[in-house]
């Protein structure tokens, strides 16, 4: 194993299976059914924000909030917690926690109209959380009714049994709801009642449930809101200017802040924004670029919309092909729920689509691959670990080589395709999907790099960085997951790259040592230009030869444990 796996990051498969047998979920589940009923009124109620859902619109946990402390007469708080140590302990980018702090100050004023306080604590040490909310906090605000939404992340899911376990004992009732899915983790079963680990059958017993039950597209109210007379209360009317919201976390400053500002603009609005677009306007070229995504120019064009040609769309990087919507659904910034109830409208008699056949039922899909993925971590927390879900490829012979990680990381491996994604990276902090597989690809099956460094970068560089799906896509790519590419299945990079990009656009931009190539000389330099011409380019050769690498890969995933030259 690679030395830039951190120690404690990777369980044993044994530890691993232990916690599966009772996962999390399925503990704090039972926990929130044996409520407790005489729960003393309060002197307010809190609605704790987390980093995966940052918006008050059609929020479960708010909107819960908002009623208790209606029908009690008691002020509502919402309390957001900043934890540092836990940023750094699960790989956070800096600009994911700007993108959280952005959205923040965006929700401050929208909360101030309602005469809700915004209370922002700061924790270094996570595991501390539980036990300074429910003694310190908690009593602080005089809080004995506190609502959250359910994270699913194995740590998460553990702090919040400790804090709702605290919490009862000192007289205080946490309720966790789940909100951030469209469909929660255990509703999607096989007919015998098991969870399915396999896409295709998960996913059509998903788009059974949302056409048989139409509740779990149904949105949440706002609440009313607190008088304006709060905000003169002695006690509670502090808490408006008290906690400002940080500029930054510190170790997590971001460099390149204005570039990132304005290719990712924050709230709600923007978000709605951002949908409407993929929904009724034309994809554009000159959108490949650092330019913003809200920019003038944007032809409305429901025929020939970026959702109606999806279908073909979804593979192609030289444009705004896809929504572009993934750091406001991974922050919460917009629900699951909101996206596929515009998305109705678009569908046939207003019904949603969510076969393979259409632009639309392709990228409803999509938003049920953030569910799946969501539910295995749920239901096989070991995901989570660091652990394949497939065990019997735990013992796959990975290579040891830092100048060919860092190569892959810089965009310096001699193949364009990879080199512009990666460079794009860096510089957005976002991928395309295609491309994200094409590249996760190329460092696990043509580098043969440990897939976990490969899912720790995307985590420490992405602004859309989420768990499940990180975790899920580089399993997929790995082999190693559930319902995953089968590993004899690799790649060809030049291919790959003729297809996504294939006028070459998109690595001129990026890769701009190579913007005066023509042709099919874009995707392969290094083999199409005459050596002394390639010299000139200042671009480097390839570090590995794709057939060779192709072979050593198959060899190490057929014979798990060896290596081709221990024969």
């Amino acid at each position: 194993m690679c030395s830039h796996l951190a120690e404690g990051k990777v369980a044993t498969a044994e530890v691993a299976a232990k916690v599966d047998e009772d996962p999390p979920l399925d503990q704090l589940m039972r926990l929130v059914s044996e409520s407790e009923k005489d729960v003393q009124k309060g002197d307010s109620v809190v609605y704790w924000m987390r980093m995966e859902d940052v918006r008050i619109e059609d929020n479960t946990a708010f909107a819960l909030a908002g009623k208790k402390a209606e029908e009690l007469g008691v002020p509502l708080i919402v309390l957001y917690v900043l934890s540092p140590g836990d940023y750094t302990w699960h790989d956070r980018s800096s600009k994911k926690i700007d993108f959280i702090l952005r959205n923040l100050r965006w929700l401050k004023p929208k909360l101030d109209e309602l005469n809700i306080p915004l209370y922002i604590k700061s924790y270094d040490k996570r595991l501390q959380i539980p036990r300074r909310l429910v003694t310190e906090v908690f009593p602080e605000l005089g809080a004995n009714h506190v609502f959250c939404n359910i994270e699913y992340q194995i740590d998460e899911l553990r702090r919040d049994i400790a804090t709702v376990k605290r919490g009862r004992e000192k007289g205080i009732e946490v309720v966790p709801v789940h909100d951030r899915l469209v469909v929660p983790p255990g509703k999607v079963m096989s007919k015998a009642g098991k969870p399915l680990s396999v896409y295709s059958p998960w996913q059509r017993a998903w788009a059974d449930l949302l056409s048989k039950d139409k509740t779990y597209l149904e949105m949440s109210d706002i609440p009313k809101g607190n008088d304006a007379s709060l905000k003169k209360d002695k006690r509670f009317g502090k808490l408006f200017d008290v906690t400002p919201i940080p500029d930054h976390v510190e170790g997590f400053e971001l460099k390149d802040s204005e570039e990132v500002h304005k290719l990712w603009p924050e709230g709600t609005d923007a978000a709605k924004e951002l949908l409407h677009r993929f929904l009724h306007t034309k994809a554009r070229k000159q959108q490949l670029q650092l330019v913003s995504p809200l920019s003038e120019g944007a032809e409305e064009d429901d025929k020939k919309s970026r959702l109606k040609v999806y279908q073909d769309g979804r593979n192609l990087v030289d444009g705004d092909h896809s929504s572009r919507l993934s750091p406001y659904l991974a922050s919460g910034v917009i629900s699951g729920r909101m996206v596929l109830n515009e998305a109705k409208t678009m569908g046939s008699k207003g019904r949603l689509e969510t076969g393979r056949d259409t632009g639309l039922g392709m990228w409803v899909q999509e938003v049920a691959w953030r569910d799946f993925y969501n539910h295995v971590m749920a239901i096989w927390p070991r995901v989570s670990m660091g652990r394949p879900f497939l065990e019997k490829f735990a013992d796959v012979q990975w290579e040891v080589n830092e100048d060919h990680l860092q190569a892959w990381k810089d965009g310096k491996t001699g193949y364009p395709i990879v080199d512009a994604a990666m460079r794009a990276c860096a510089a957005r902090g976002w991928m395309e999907n295609r491309v994200r597989m094409v590249t996760a690809c190329f460092l696990v099956k043509d580098l043969m790099l440990d897939w976990r460094l490969g899912e720790k970068h995307f985590m420490q560089s992405f602004i859309d960085g989420d768990l499940a799906a990180n975790n899920g896509g580089w399993q997929w790519t790995a082999s190693t997951g559930t319902d995953p590419q089968p590993y004899f299945r690799i790649f060809n990079t030049l291919t790959q790259s003729e297809k996504c990009d294939p006028n070459g656009d998109y690595i001129r931009y990026w890769v701009p040592e190579l913007k005066n190539l023509k042709g099919k000389a874009i995707h392969d330099p290094f083999h199409s230009l005459p050596s002394n011409e390639f010299k000139k380019l200042g671009y480097p050769a390839p570090i590995v030869d794709h057939k060779k690498a192709r072979e050593r890969a198959l060899f190490r995933y057929k014979n798990v444990g060896e290596k081709e030259d221990d024969k």
